[in-house]
């Protein structure tokens, strides 16, 4: 049985290792150095410590087995993870499905998120679900030596409005 449910203040550990489970294989595409890896599980262990009212969570049969985050609870969703032991349950498009609801109840008529343009599973799970790439930006991570590429995806969540490819919500 699945079930989404906001989180709660003493969820921060078991979100942060969902989280990083969920990074470390959308980082490897991309290559990670330990640094990153420690200053990740910094970047979970206080955000899901300090912002755990923005999150939502998703379970399986009452198994925290992801979530995903508004922090300025605007039409932005900072971080959607989904622990790798429990892909393809659907899990994800019913987490996705109740953070586009609650933007949709709050009046939002966009969703918009960001990921590295190397996370092709996060990339065609969400253009399956509606999203359209925006834009592209190639920044330099000195924690990797090189460029990365990151995409800005966007979603109407209403049937107002004209459409069209890459079209800026």
């Amino acid at each position: 049985m699945v079930t989404i449910r906001k989180a709660r203040e003493g969820d921060a550990g078991l979100l942060t290792e969902i989280g990083m489970r969920a990074w470390r294989k959308a980082m490897a595409s991309v290559g990670e150095a330990a640094e990153m890896v420690a200053n990740a599980r910094d970047a979970f262990a206080r955000f899901t410590e300090e912002g755990w009212i923005t999150i939502t969570v998703v379970e399986a049969s009452g198994i925290p087995a992801g979530w995903a985050a508004r922090e300025d609870m605007d039409e932005t969703i900072t971080d959607f993870w989904i622990d790798p032991d429990f892909e393809g349950r659907g899990l994800g498009t019913a987490l996705l499905d109740a953070v586009e609801e609650g933007m949709k109840a709050q009046g939002f008529s966009v969703a918009r998120l960001q990921t590295h343009a190397m996370n092709g599973d996060a990339l065609k799970f969400f253009e399956k679900r509606g999203y359209s790439v925006n834009w592209l930006t190639v920044s330099y991570n000195p924690k990797l030596d090189r460029d990365v590429q990151s995409v800005g995806l966007s979603k109407l969540l209403s049937d107002e409005g004209g459409t069209g490819y890459g079209q800026e919500f």
